[in-house]
């Protein structure tokens, strides 16, 4: 933090500037005669190249740049090149330029953002299952991971019958119920039902299939028999071998902690160890999630700083136990140089997810910067592990992780030291004095990080998630104590114990405090309000406080405070959030419809997870098995109908016979069957129709209808015109929808080939 809060000179920032002191950065022309502002700006800008704050805008810059890849239509990768190429002999020309040299690089970092899109899609391309299949599998287990009922492997498939090579998938996610003595890297046998990764429940829902497709996964299912252990036709290249000696050791260190500790805080010990979280309970992350503390369970920050501070403490102790080496060998950097390659060690061991690489990035660069004999704590490292993170993953933008992780962190950076202030040089010299004052800036820095982190991930727990923790700050403040100054040493002492066989005794110990950390999470969950549930956040009020987060943390002048305008927009738009008034399973099998009194209806059968799926992004509590969800439904043999907002009538059919009646009186008409070619309403979802949009949300206006879904994005559909939306077969082929008017808005899908 030290560069970041000093300029070239040394002199302190928060010291009140001359404008006369401060020089006009060069190759900058500013012309416009507002009295103050022009001053007051050349000052601000001067501060930020002294502490060289521009260059945390180059990790922003890529995002952008990989945020457009998203949205683009089967790009070329010769484009982004070329144009990196361009804006990289423009900035040597405009190097004088502060203006220039910063618009050639900071357009350079979008084109390099959208560039690692193009080629990060290019190289995980990969064959995806494009129907329902059940049949013969063979193929090596890459990984295992244990659940309450049975386990899921990770399959690398090396036969499928039916199913021709080049449409093959080459992962697949498969469950088994009886998957005692399974191992990774065992070449195994079986009878498979797969289905294509699920699309989003809900436009602007989470995406499993976009997340899939980056990790090669194809299909996802489950063995419908029993799983025969068989003789490989090729031996396992290389990294299916260490992949499987990985998981393999995850696996025995997961059973080991899990067996000593017993119970619920089994799973979760070993989870805060080795990132296997299939042991944890819905009941336990429920109650984790209620008092704000399920991060501790995601191997982050505090986990890598513990590990390699550890590495790093016991390689410099025992240096130093030799004075020759203490006085003449570089002990700090030799201890350094051990904690990174423990760092990374540990990062491969426990899965590598995205908050575990930021954290190892993070280290690397700090530990690097001691090598270096440079401070190490800045935005700047921050934005270097962003760029690396993105550079390896670039869809991990679009993630709630990398979202959540960075931006919380770097929150911290910026608004914890503006909260504590700085400390007082009259602290009291007896030992009493000492102790309570460190207490009381432990407590200060617990409950200030915590309180910022919390704020600063809100709106990414809303969009993602819809849910809320007013809690979290109690449920931190009590229970971070007891994983940080317990339960994460005794982590690190079992580690280092397990290879002696002497690590039973220390999980027994960490495993009191994980219960007395779930005791405390119970507690604070059993509050009234402890979790909210909030409407879905729209994508536009998400950029905008996105943007404002931004603004707020890189500048180190005030300009951090134009943060304000977008935040403040973002605000506006949060608190009225759109809420669709009809929901539409993929494939038809059920629908939520907005009821008279504001409340969505259930009609059909869609699954559980579709319901939840639907009732979080509507911001209502109440659970898939609600009877009050069904209330206002009309159902009959034939159809249901629901008396829904704007006078309008929506039917969801059952059998061929309802649409007689149905299409005539109804505007929406919702089936999983095919509608008549005689279906008069002006919106009809049909089988067809929806094969073609997937998951489908309407907004019933008193004009018009509003739909966007998963495939086709947004279509308008007038309530009088002749126009309407279906797709039903007819004698010239299948009828494509004939919408009002049409807009390209991009909806989930992305273009990397993954099928519709």
């Amino acid at each position: 933090m030290t560069q970041d809060n000093k300029g070239k000179s040394g002199r302190n920032p928060r010291s009140p500037a001359r404008a006369v002191a401060l020089p006009r950065p060069p190759g900058l022309a500013l012309d416009w005669d507002v009295p103050g502002w022009r001053d007051w700006l050349l000052r601000c800008l001067a501060q930020e190249t002294g502490q060289r704050r521009l260059f945390p805008w180059l990790a922003v810059c890529f995002g952008i740049g990989v945020l457009l890849f998203f949205q683009a239509e089967k790009p070329a990768l010769w484009a982004p090149l070329g144009g990196l190429a361009l804006c990289g002999v423009s900035a040597v020309w405009l190097r004088k330029s502060l203006f220039g040299l910063v618009l050639s690089v900071g357009l350079a970092a979008v084109l390099a953002g959208f560039a690692a899109g193009v080629v990060r899609t290019h190289n995980v391309a990969a064959p995806v299952l494009m129907r329902i299949v059940i049949a013969p599998v063979t193929g090596f287990i890459e990984s295992v991971e244990d659940r309450e009922q049975g386990r899921r492997i990770l399959l690398r498939v090396a036969s499928l019958q039916g199913v021709a090579e080049a449409e093959r998938p080459r992962l697949v996610r498969v469950s088994v119920r009886k998957g005692e003595g399974l191992s990774a890297g065992e070449f195994v046998a079986g009878t498979v039902r797969l289905l294509p990764p699920p699309q989003p429940a809900w436009p602007g829902g989470y995406d499993f299939a976009r997340d899939a497709y980056y990790k090669g996964i194809g299909a996802v299912g489950s063995f419908t028999g029993a799983v025969r252990r068989i003789d490989p036709p090729t031996q396992p290249d290389w990294r299916l071998r260490l992949a499987a000696r990985v998981d393999e050791a995850r696996n025995a260190l997961t059973h080991r902690i899990a067996s000593s500790i017993g119970g619920a805080a089994g799973g979760v010990g070993a989870a805060l160890v080795t990132g296997k979280r299939g042991l944890i309970g819905e009941p336990t992350s429920d109650v984790l999630r209620a008092a704000g503390i399920y991060h501790i369970v995601s191997i982050s920050g505090l986990h890598m700083v513990l590990a390699a501070g550890t590495f790093f403490w016991l390689v410099r102790a025992l240096l130093v136990l030799s004075p020759s080496l203490a006085l003449f060998w570089p002990v700090k950097k030799i201890a350094a140089v051990a904690a990174m390659l423990g760092a990374i060690a540990y990062c491969i061991f426990s899965g590598s997810d995205v908050a575990t690489e930021r954290s190892l990035v993070m280290t690397l660069v700090m530990f690097g910067a001691v090598l270096a004999d440079r401070p190490a704590l800045s935005i700047r490292n921050l934005s270097i592990a962003a760029l690396v993170v993105l550079a390896r993953e670039p869809e991990a933008l679009l993630g709630p992780s990398f979202q959540m992780s960075f931006g919380a962190v770097a929150a911290m950076m910026t608004l914890v030291p503006l909260m504590q202030g700085r400390s007082s040089k009259n602290a009291s010299a007896d030992l009493i004095g000492k102790a309570l004052a460190w207490a009381a800036r432990a407590v200060c820095g617990l409950l200030t990080t915590t309180l910022v982190a919390s704020l600063a991930t809100a709106p990414f727990a809303a969009y993602h998630f819809q849910n809320l923790n007013p809690y979290g700050l109690v449920g931190n403040g009590l229970a971070l104590p007891l994983v940080s100054l317990v339960v994460m040493p005794a982590a690190v002492l079992g580690v280092l114990a397990y290879p002696f066989g002497l690590d039973e005794p220390i999980w027994k110990l960490m495993g009191v405090a994980v219960t007395q950390v779930l005791d405390v999470s119970a507690w604070v969950g059993s509050f009234s309000g402890s979790t909210v549930v909030v409407p879905a956040l729209g994508a536009g009020a998400l950029v905008l406080l996105s943007v404002g987060l931004v603004a707020l943390t890189i500048p180190a002048s005030q300009l951090r405070w134009l943060a304000l305008v977008p935040a403040g927009a973002g605000l506006a738009l949060a608190a009225h959030p759109q809420r669709y008034d009809i929901y539409v399973d993929r494939d038809g099998t059920g629908a939520a419809i907005r009821n008279l009194r504001g409340e969505l209806t259930l009609v059909g059968k869609p699954s559980g997870f579709v319901v939840e799926q639907w009732l979080r992004a509507d911001g209502d509590g109440r659970g898939a098995r609600d009877p009050s969800l069904r209330h206002a439904a009309r159902c009959d043999r034939l159809a249901c109908v629901v008396e829904a907002g704007a006078q309008r009538t929506v039917a969801f059919v059952h059998e061929p016979a309802g649409f007689a009646e149905d299409c005539r009186r109804a505007a929406v008409v919702i089936t999983r069957l095919e509608a008549p070619a005689f279906c008069g309403a002006p919106v009809v979802l049909d089988r067809h129709a929806l094969r073609e949009r997937g998951a489908t949300a309407i907004g019933l206006g008193s004009e018009a209808a509003e739909i966007r879904s998963v495939r086709r994005g947004r279509e308008v559909v007038s309530w009088t015109g002749k126009a309407r939306i279906a797709a039903s077969p007819t004698r010239d082929g299948p009828r494509a929808a004939r919408p009002v008017s049409e807009l390209d808005w991009p909806g989930e899908e992305i273009s990397s080939g993954e099928p519709d």
